[in-house]
């Protein structure tokens, strides 16, 4: 997932119903072997929206395990402050919104999102990780971790 950024703005999909997690959310999706996480992102936000991102950052990870099933499902999270190009006028996944960040958690969201959101705009990094109980339906441990940016350390 890449969240990209304009100042105050952010650029949000409005997911239909009939593409799953229906709603705002911010590009992403999954990475084609053998690509990297990172170009898989950028290449997320190209095909999604028409943007050739720049300036990526890497924010942190998003994890929910099933242990019945044993899947584990991990989402990374970037945000991108720079890009170049154009949106596109028949965007695949939704209509594309530039939302003020203030007023974007005002809008309709899943939960995971919704919680996500204001990490991307923090200094350091985050990694968020659930089990889930899919036969009950249920989280049944939590684990949340904020890594703080740190400066260099100076030469010499």
């Amino acid at each position: 997932m890449c969240m990209v950024q304009d100042g105050t703005k952010v650029l949000l999909l409005n997911r239909p119903d009939s593409k799953g997690f229906p709603g705002y959310i911010a590009p992403g999706g999954k990475v084609d072997f053998p690509e990297s996480i990172v170009n898989g992102a950028m290449r997320e936000v190209r095909e999604e929206t028409g943007l050739i991102v720049k300036d990526i950052v890497y924010k942190g990870l998003e994890e929910s395990c099933e242990p019945n099933s044993g899947h584990r499902y991990m989402v990374f999270n970037y945000l991108a402050t720079s890009f170049e190009g154009e949106l596109l006028e028949q965007p695949p996944e939704g209509e594309l919104v530039w939302v003020e960040i203030e007023d974007a958690l005002k809008l309709p969201m899943q939960d995971w999102f919704k919680r996500r959101f204001p990490l991307f705009f923090q200094d350091g990094t985050f990694e968020l990780s659930e089990v889930w109980d899919e036969k009950n339906d249920r989280v049944v441990e939590e684990t949340s971790r904020y890594y703080p940016a740190r400066l260099p350390l100076e030469a010499g």
